[in-house]
């Protein structure tokens, strides 16, 4: 399990990559991208003002 980006509902506001404790968050065109080292912790998807991160299996 991984968290996955709506990229749709990302406002890019990064507010994600600075509480991720793997680092495993990136922006990219303004968007977060997650890459293989998330350990599907769910700090990014409490911390998302949009709801655009979730958990998925």
């Amino acid at each position: 399990m991984k968290a996955q980006v709506d990229k749709d509902k990302c406002v890019g506001d990064g507010s994600c990559v600075d509480v991720c404790p793997v680092a495993a968050i990136s922006m990219e065109d303004d968007k977060a991208v997650i890459n293989d080292d998330c350990i599907a912790c769910g700090a990014c998807v409490d911390e998302c003002p949009v709801e655009a991160i979730s958990l998925e299996d």
